[in-house]
């Protein structure tokens, strides 16, 4: 935690710029272009239970490794001093569980690019996040709401231009979780942990992350071992069959960067300020990345170019996280 004191938000916000591009590209080849032990590309449900062990063994390694997990609630049990989640963070855990698995979901589906999905599934966030601070009493600032109009114009000029949504139902469905999942969350938040406390960010990461990973990970067991319907097939080829596929280290790696944005994810989310200062640079950093990442497909490996509307909404991005950048430091010199 000692590069949060030294970097300002803005510059930790550049990193996970740098962690979520290859994250996003990643998953886009291997949905995109065809595995050799399958003769297709891999549906969205096959690529998560790999990249989700992998992000939990990651990251209970970094919890221990870092040292975090002395800041958590502890039960005793024996000899053992156990970390443990309190209401709240058993509560964020269910919420960032559902976000855990729509995030890579949301990147698969055929015929609807990663920018649109994007602007559709960071567009609803960024409306909620001022809504959790007014319900909490939290001031928001001129230029948080100024960024927010702006998010809410790309979003329109990207529904626009595709002629609505348009989304399959299970797009829907992970939009309506993913919504869902990050509301709790922010909430949980907003209610205990953005208090600039630097310990308080390393037990919230740590109880709910303790509850996020192994339950995610249950829950796509579960829906495998049903039996029921392609989804069930589909996954248990991800949690079998795809330890044996050439699309495993695809699929390792999709896990590295996910522990890598988690990580830093949380430090921009608690950070003290507003959630409608916080939410819009971490939500625009992942949507210029799923841009830049689109874009780069189609330069080096012949995938689709975004839609001009889709570029347009990105750029109005760009502009909020500019603006969230320099507003609060001219209003500093100002009131100084």
């Amino acid at each position: 935690m000692t590069a949060r004191r030294k970097l300002p938000l803005e510059m930790i916000v550049f990193f996970y710029f740098l962690a979520y591009l290859p994250n996003v590209m990643i998953t886009r080849w291997v949905a995109t272009n065809p595995d050799p032990s399958l003769g297709r590309p891999l549906t969205g449900l096959e690529t998560l239970p790999v990249s989700l062990i992998v992000n939990l063994v990651l990251t209970y390694l970094f919890i221990w490794l870092s040292g975090w997990h002395r800041d958590a609630n502890k039960v005793r049990i024996g000899r053992f001093s156990i970390p443990c989640p309190d209401k709240f963070t058993l509560l964020s855990g269910f919420g960032t569980s559902l976000v855990l698995f729509t995030v890579p979901l949301s990147y698969t589906f055929q015929g609807v690019s990663i920018p649109f999905i994007q602007l559709i599934m960071r567009g609803d966030i960024l409306i909620i996040a001022p809504l959790v601070d007014i319900a909490f009493g939290r001031r928001v600032s001129w230029f948080s709401w100024t960024a927010l109009v702006m998010v809410f114009v790309a979003l329109v000029i990207a529904v626009t231009d595709r002629g609505g949504l348009k989304l399959p139902p299970l797009a829907i469905l992970t939009v309506v979780l993913y919504t869902l999942g990050y509301f709790v969350r922010l909430a949980v938040m907003t209610r205990i942990a953005k208090n600039g406390d630097e310990a308080m960010v390393r037990r919230y990461f740590v109880e709910e992350k303790m509850v996020a990973l192994p339950l995610s990970i249950i829950i796509l067991a579960i829906i495998s071992a049903s039996g029921i319907g392609g989804q069930a097939g589909e996954l248990e080829w991800g949690f079998i069959g795809a330890w044996s596929s050439p699309a495993i280290w695809p699929l390792v790696m999709i896990g590295v960067t996910l522990t890598i944005i988690s990580v830093i994810a949380i430090i921009i989310l608690l950070d003290p300020r507003e959630n409608a200062y916080c939410v819009p640079l971490e939500r625009a950093a992942s949507l210029v990345a799923g841009v830049g990442g689109s874009i780069l497909l189609a330069w080096f490996f012949g995938a689709k170019m975004p839609r001009g509307a889709e570029l347009v909404g990105a750029a109005i991005l760009v502009g909020a996280i500019v603006l969230l950048s320099l507003a609060p430091r001219l209003s500093r010199k100002k009131s100084a």
